[in-house]
């Protein structure tokens, strides 16, 4: 029998049976804690949530925010993923004429947080589990990898879909699929992993059962990746830069206005660092198609940081080149319409490793 963690006034039994179990456990998934997902939708209220466990259900029948009544996302129907579409505002693009990079994966930064918020996970910014708060644990950034096939213009409504599962026994990742929401275009897509950290030692430490059992609830029961081809650029592992780099640019300093409810340099900003040392004459022909980062290290407001980029050989492209009858040449046209780079932040006091990265750019097209 379903027991209510409130009084069963005639209006809350109203609200429960409008309820729908949107999944329940397969057997042998949660051996520690059986659960099953409520979507509940009471009359003129902001959807909700309930855990059922050991045979009791805890729904909470709050009206939700003013912010979760006016934003444009929600569960998907079998509640294992969150979409949510944006409007491109003019001080979200660049000179382009279209949305920046960092605008993109501030962005999925936005999506992934209100993902969690809208299963309860905390609202500290963190996306933590009753378990990580009493741990003192959090997520932290490992991976980032981001693809965008056509950027959005100014105005353009952009859909976001965004999911979690497991990673191993210390992380998680986190997918993204982008669309244009006008035809269904997919613009793009995202991958991430994240690692669990202490929050006071600032140590790793291996993802803890309980937490497991309290977000894997909420992610697709069979792999979904918005990177299953094999070999994808996802996987590449990137070659740590050497002092000899083409190009670069020393002294950056952390702005107050690039700090995290952490009081560390936010993610975003590393993508703007990683394109403050690529030469002019790329970014004025070209436009980032793929931008793959490796966090390596925490950076603080008072951390100077340096800045260096090469020219990478892509082999794939050169052998193909090859194979077509055109050496890889400098001068073959494909060539010119593609270029790679390896990225490298560090400390300017000490050298020590903060990010490496690779980004690829492709020709602009013609507008």
């Amino acid at each position: 029998m379903l027991k209510l963690s409130w009084n069963a006034t005639t209006d809350h039994v109203k609200a429960l049976a409008q309820c729908r179990f949107l999944d329940a456990p397969r057997p042998g998934l949660l051996p520690s804690r059986r659960r099953a997902v409520v979507s509940c939708y009471p009359a003129s209220k902001a959807p909700s949530l309930a855990v059922v466990s050991d045979g009791l259900a805890w729904v909470e029948p709050g009206s939700g925010s003013l912010a979760d009544r006016l934003r444009l996302g929600s569960l998907t129907e079998d509640g294992l993923s969150y979409k949510e579409r944006f409007i491109v505002r003019c001080y979200e693009v660049g000179i382009n004429k279209t949305a920046t990079v960092e605008t993109i994966a501030n962005l999925l930064q936005e999506v992934g947080c209100n993902h969690a918020q809208s299963v309860g996970f905390s609202t500290d910014g963190f996306a933590t589990t009753t378990t990580m708060r009493k741990m003192n644990l959090i997520w932290v950034t490992a991976r980032m990898h981001i693809e965008i096939y056509k950027y959005p213009a100014w105005s353009d409504v952009v859909e976001i879909e965004t999911w979690c599962q497991g990673e191993g026994r210390i992380g998680t990742r986190r997918d993204w699929i982008l669309k244009d929401y006008a035809n269904g275009q997919v613009i793009g897509r995202a991958t991430s992993k994240w690692v669990m950290m202490n929050q006071e030692t600032r140590r790793l430490q291996k993802v803890d059962d309980d937490v497991r059992d309290e977000y894997l609830i909420f992610c697709p029961r069979e792999s979904r990746l918005a990177f299953p081809e094999e070999n994808n650029g996802s996987l590449k592992k990137i070659a740590k830069l050497e002092d000899t780099a083409q190009y670069s640019r020393l002294g950056l300093i952390p702005r107050r206005a690039d700090l995290d409810m952490n009081q560390h340099v936010n993610n975003v900003t590393y993508i703007g660092w990683v394109l403050e040392s690529m030469p002019q004459e790329i970014i004025d022909s070209y436009e980032l198609q793929t931008i793959t980062l490796d966090y390596r290290r925490e950076c603080q407001r008072n951390d100077v940081v340096d800045s260096l980029s090469s020219h990478e050989p892509d082999e794939n492209l050169e052998a193909i080149l090859q194979l077509n009858g055109t050496n890889g040449s400098a001068a073959s046209p494909a060539t010119e319409d593609y270029r790679q780079f390896l990225h490298l932040l560090r400390l300017s006091g000490d050298g020590l490793e903060i990010n490496r990265g690779r980004t690829q750019w492709r020709k602009k097209p013609m507008r």
